[in-house]
């Protein structure tokens, strides 16, 4: 059945929810699921705006012979080529063999490298500032290099003002009807979902994303189509100004600290757990923690982006540091996290290191301030080294 939905007079959504996937890239969990998002523009011209995941690839391709209605298809603009926009390209052309893909050079040469196109196939490579125009509309194209792929565009409606994003202002998460942002409750309901995927999926390109927004900034734009989530249309500067933070590494919450720590016998967490004790008892609201062993990274570096100030707890392992703890700071450093403060707290039966490995990860990715004492603990935690905590708590609120 077709499950179309009407944007705009003449521009519909054509895209499907996937909720049965698992991990997204087959590496992140996704326990709200997915959408895969393309728009049809329906002018004298028509346009299909990308297309989707093999997985969704059917309710697409009947919304898309729905919406055209026995129209030809004229033009298939592909913003991103990462397979979940691309990988139903193939299925389009063999039903529109006639339409012409407008793309950047280097999807051009992607595209084929994907596919064995056919020599019949029109590809068009558009520059920044080129224009398509299709009748009543007219789409102006801007160069998005690395937000997040080299080759990215976006482009602008100027007539009905209209910005379709890519992979830019995306969320996790399956829609459930409600179209829009505005449908929803964002903050509560999808906020979480939308920083994990900017984290995951953007944040090493924070550079990169600043320059996009300077040149959305030049444009009067009303309504953002992104190819995953939820579309905007109110309240756009909420989510660009989060876009604005995250791609300057500045936390939402430059105060709010969570704790993440690694734990082989639970000696370590229990440490956390007094630690986190302190600090409620000196004011400190809506800690959070998680078990590095327990919580998949992707959640960790969310956090890790969302907090002012971060408590490391580990013990050693194999006369290096535990390698969950390694592994999330390993990524944290691989997505330039920085203008953070972190606190160290080890663990070591005979010989603790884990904090000077901690430490020399996060040396390597400055700006960023560690805060002292280290705390030791050898094997299990004392009565004794509970003003170490204290003292340590101190010195992060201040």
């Amino acid at each position: 059945m077709n499950t179309a939905r009407k944007i705009k007079s003449d521009l519909w959504y054509i895209g499907a929810s996937d909720r049965r996937l698992a991990l997204f890239e087959n590496m992140m969990p996704i326990p709200h699921g997915v959408s895969y998002n393309s728009y049809l523009l329906m002018d004298d011209k028509t346009v299909l705006m990308d297309t989707v995941d093999n997985a969704v690839a059917p309710q697409f391709l009947e919304n898309l012979t729905a919406v055209l209605a026995g129209r030809s298809l004229d033009y298939l603009v592909i913003h991103h080529v990462e397979p979940d926009h691309l990988a139903s390209l193939q299925e389009v052309m063999l039903r529109y063999p006639q339409a012409v893909i407008l793309c950047s050079m280097q999807a051009s040469r992607l595209i084929r490298q994907f596919f064995e196109m056919p020599e019949s196939c029109q590809i068009q490579a558009v520059k920044e500032g080129e224009t398509l125009e299709t009748g009543h509309h007219t789409l102006t194209f801007y160069a998005a290099p690395m937000v997040h792929w080299p080759e990215v565009l976006v482009s602008y409606d100027t007539v009905d003002k209209i910005l379709f994003s890519a992979d830019a202002f995306g969320t996790f998460g399956a829609l459930s009807g409600n179209l829009y942002a505005d449908e929803v409750n964002f903050d509560r309901e999808w906020l979480d979902d939308a920083r994990r995927y900017y984290t995951n999926i953007v944040g090493k390109y924070g550079v990169q994303v600043q320059n996009l927004l300077k040149k959305a900034a030049t444009l009067d734009i009303q309504m953002i189509c992104p190819l995953h989530g939820p579309i905007w249309r109110e309240d756009l500067g909420y989510f660009i100004q989060k876009y604005d933070l995250w791609s300057r590494y500045e936390p939402e919450d430059k105060e709010g600290i969570v704790l993440i720590y690694g734990s082989m016998y639970g000696h370590t967490e229990s440490a956390a757990h007094v630690l986190a004790g302190i600090l409620a008892d000196k004011g400190v609201r809506n800690i959070k923690m998680y078990d590095v062993s327990a919580t998949h990274v992707s959640y960790l570096l969310s956090e890790t982006f969302r907090c002012g100030r971060i408590v490391l707890l580990a013990p050693t392992y194999n006369n290096g540091l535990y390698p969950p703890m390694e592994n999330y700071l390993l990524d944290v450093q691989a997505h330039f996290v920085q203008d953070r403060t972190f606190a160290i707290v080890e663990n070591g039966s005979w010989s603790p290191i884990a904090a000077k490995a901690m430490q020399e990860i996060i040396q390597n990715m400055k700006p960023n301030n560690i805060e002292g004492p280290v705390v030791t603990l050898k094997s299990a935690m004392k009565q004794e080294q509970l003003q170490e905590l204290e003292r340590l708590a101190e010195n992060l609120l201040n």
